[in-house]
């Protein structure tokens, strides 16, 4: 008898967040993940042990600034296993966005009057504005611009614009409006190929893949653990090479420990020691549906995450499938969803009623979900659609249900009907 295939027991995550029990919340479906998931137990257990046990300034003789210390140290750890890094190439900063900034002013020095950065009109403003800047500088901007008709972009566009004065490319893996997976891997090739560096935001790609940073191709990868189940921290990674090319932008007396190189507001420490609880989450999972294993962090996740990846794709070809079939609805990106080619976060907008009419009409249904451009204004103005009301997005991560999704449709029938 063939043995039938696994899949993700929504039952026992759901079981894991004290946010699907709590009273305030337990009643509500949650389609905003995409501005900031819910938290595991395994996160707020670590960050109100560390705040009640030992609030103290970590890395001293005493035994509570030890431990203190020693919880942030796993977290470090535990963060690099999970991308298949070392420690030492990982920044943890208080936001994505900040650490963008920084990295930025730390790259600024490799740049003469008239050499070339590549961005997209489709990432999050935080991986363009900081670029743009540095046009103050000398620095001349190209921008590798969306298809109209969809909000992807087009890898022969961005050959067109890759010359020998590019130094560096800023791309998304994924945006936060449009959903595509971007073929980073390819971007990264022929922008290396100019000598190019390339900055990599991760941050609406991480909650639904977890990738081994060395195989992406990409020298910077950057993602918000807010968003990926855990405290409001962001996550730089890079590699030696690119890490070494950066000019420190932290204190001088500490300018050769990574950790302070590139977050100059230094470590905020419990923040930091809870983040531990996200790869104990998952862990969690992993045993729950493979059992004991001898693999590696990252491997295990990977597997975790290959579940997650259909599951996701599931709920997300269930609203996508719905939408396609209005024509008074304006879809962003795909229209169907194959595992690792588009995650479930979907926008859209109505010709009939505002996307902000429709927000406000979902939440007095007890649903959840975001409008506006998210940061992402240009991508929504090269779209045709105004930023200021801007889309509807339903964003939705592994703990989200059939069901929800089901109640989400019924819910868009009345309200678009009545439109």
């Amino acid at each position: 008898m063939k043995k039938s295939k696994k899949s993700l027991d929504t039952d026992f995550v759901r079981s894991q967040f004290p946010a699907f029990q709590a009273e305030e919340s337990r009643d509500w479906i949650f389609f905003e993940n995409a501005g900031g998931a819910y938290v595991p137990a395994t996160v707020i257990e670590r960050l109100k042990r560390f705040f009640v046990a030992h609030k103290v300034q970590p890395y001293g003789s005493f035994a509570l600034s030890r431990t203190a210390g020693e919880e942030m140290d796993e977290s470090y750890r535990a963060i690099a296993e999970l991308l298949h890094a070392e420690a030492d190439e990982v920044t943890l900063g208080p936001s994505t966005t900040l650490n963008f900034y920084v990295l930025a002013q730390g790259l600024r020095h490799l740049l003469n009057p008239g050499d070339e950065i590549v961005v997209t009109n489709q990432d999050h403003e935080a991986n363009v504005g900081v670029w743009r800047r540095l046009s103050e500088f000398g620095a001349v901007i190209r921008e590798w611009r969306v298809q109209k008709e969809t909000g992807e972009l087009d890898l022969s566009d961005f050959e067109s614009l890759i010359s020998d004065r590019t130094k560096l490319v800023c791309c998304t893996l994924c945006s936060n409006v449009v959903g595509t997976h971007n073929d980073i891997g390819t971007v990264a090739e022929l922008a290396h190929q100019a000598g190019a560096l390339v900055v990599a935001d991760g941050v609406s790609y991480a909650p639904h893949v977890i990738p081994d940073v060395h195989r992406l191709g990409v020298d910077f990868y950057g993602y918000s653990t807010y968003k990926t189940f855990g405290t409001h921290q962001g996550v730089l990674w890079g590699s030696r090479d690119a890490l070494q090319r950066v000019k420190a932008q932290g204190h001088f007396f500490n300018q050769s420990e990574s950790r302070y190189r590139l977050n100059p507001t230094g470590p905020q420490h419990a923040e930091i020691a809870a983040l531990a609880g996200i790869t104990e989450y998952f862990d969690a999972l992993y045993r729950h549906h493979f059992g004991a294993s001898s693999e590696d962090r990252h491997d295990r996740a990977r597997k975790v995450f290959a579940l997650v990846a259909e599951h996701e794709a599931t709920l997300a070809n269930r609203l996508l499938g719905y939408l396609k079939e209005r024509p008074d609805l304006q879809l962003l990106g795909q229209d169907h969803a194959e595992p690792g080619g588009r995650a479930s976060t979907v926008a859209f907008c109505a010709a009939n009623i505002s996307s902000a009419k429709i927000e406000r009409e979902l939440a007095e249904r007890g649903i959840g979900v975001g409008s506006g451009n998210f940061y992402a204004h240009r991508c929504i103005e090269a779209l045709g659609i105004d930023p200021n009301d801007g889309v509807v997005r339903v964003s939705m991560v592994h703990y989200n249900t059939e069901e929800e999704v089901d109640q989400l449709l019924s819910a868009l029938d009345e309200i678009l009907e009545r439109a």
